[in-house]
This record gives structure tokens, sequence and C-alpha cells, in this order.
């Protein structure tokens, strides 16, 4: 994976209306990957942040949009 494709997943991750599935689809990573790549790539401090925003957000998660 390029540095390019590493930056688009974090900022895809960051977004609000872009759900784990749509990551997925682009780059082959499924959620627990994503979760992987962003504890590695972000600050301790910026992935708990990170981690806080997305648990259980609806939009994150396509199976829990209505």
């Amino acid at each position: 994976m390029t540095e390019q494709d590493i930056n688009r997943i974090i900022e895809m991750a960051w977004e609000d209306r872009t759900p784990f599935e749509a990551i997925r689809v682009q780059f082959g990573l499924s959620e627990a990957a994503v979760i992987t790549l962003m504890r590695r790539q972000l600050k301790p401090s910026s992935f708990r942040r990170w981690r806080a925003r997305v648990s259980g957000r609806k939009t994150k998660h396509a199976r829990l949009r209505s």
C-alpha cells in the first residue's frame, strides 16, 4: 500500500459520511484492518478521539443506516 493510499484511508475513516464498507470496496480493508491501520498511523490521543467518534455511529456502518 502506498503512502497516498494510507493517507486516503485515514481521510475516509475520519469522514462522518463515509462508511467502512466504502473503504472495503475501494481498498479491500475490513473495519478491523482500518482500526489497526489507524492505531499504527495516528498518535495515541488522536486514535482514541477517532475511536470515540466512530464507535456506534450510524453513518460509519451501512447496516445501522435506515
